[in-house]
């Protein structure tokens, strides 16, 4: 085990960086993260929708745009972007960043 991992059966791991990663099966990974893209993409973009229908496409005045809407929008969006950011945290069993393994030497090659 190297210093930068706490564990590696299943379950949380925290990295050197302080990073949590949760190590799951590869069955379980795949499905986190096809769905959990998939939610962000919809978030994201249903979100740039209700900010332009609440805007007019950009030509309503001040006092003309929905604010309920641009909010709804902007929720989404910043929604779509957490879940996206989160799904990240997840790995399967073997998974892990080359720059966190203290084994390899600094020579690059």
């Amino acid at each position: 085990m190297s210093d930068s991992e706490t564990t590696e059966s299943d379950g949380p791991r925290v990295t050197a960086s302080g990073k949590r990663e949760i190590v799951v099966p590869m069955r379980l990974y795949k499905t986190i993260t096809v769905f959990s893209t998939l939610l962000a993409i919809v978030g994201v973009l249903s979100g740039f929708i209700l900010l332009d229908v609440a805007t007019d496409r950009t030509q309503a005045a001040a006092s003309d745009v929905s604010i309920g809407l641009a909010l709804l929008g902007v929720a989404l969006i910043a929604g779509g972007a957490a879940t996206y950011a989160f799904s990240t945290r997840f790995q399967s069993e073997g998974m892990g960043n080359a720059k966190d393994d203290a084994d390899k030497g600094a020579d690059n090659g």
